[in-house]
């Protein structure tokens, strides 16, 4: 056996053009139905959280002072915490959205894959 031509060849596929396959695209189209969905909800949640903070040491007294700074700062953790909530089931809608936008597609795709 020669190992370098072997070697020489897996090398030289890495390199080579790719072709687009319908497999490909079938995961782009499954990545463009999806990522919206996820970019929003990763963002939403991290704000959200950082509200919560927020909200909990205004209310630990943490940052300010005082009776005013409390009730503030529990105002803006609930605030927080509603945003929290209701992440997952805005991520769900969104996602729904996303797929039933792309099903056809996605589908025909899938079946030209399926009947080859």
């Amino acid at each position: 056996m020669n190992t370098d031509k072997i070697l020489a060849e897996a090398i030289a596929k890495d390199y080579a053009p790719k072709d687009n396959s319908k497999i490909v695209a079938l995961k782009k189209l499954d990545n463009k139905a999806k990522l919206p969905a996820t970019i929003f909800t990763y963002s939403f949640g991290i704000v959200s959280s950082l509200v919560l903070g927020a909200g909990m040491c205004l209310a630990m007294q943490v940052i300010g002072s005082g009776l005013a700074g409390m009730v503030v700062g529990i105002i803006v953790g609930i605030i927080g915490i509603i945003g929290c909530g209701i992440n997952y089931p805005l991520y769900k809608r969104m996602l729904e959205k996303g797929k039933a936008k792309y099903a056809y597609e996605i589908v025909e795709l899938a079946r030209q894959i399926s009947e080859e």
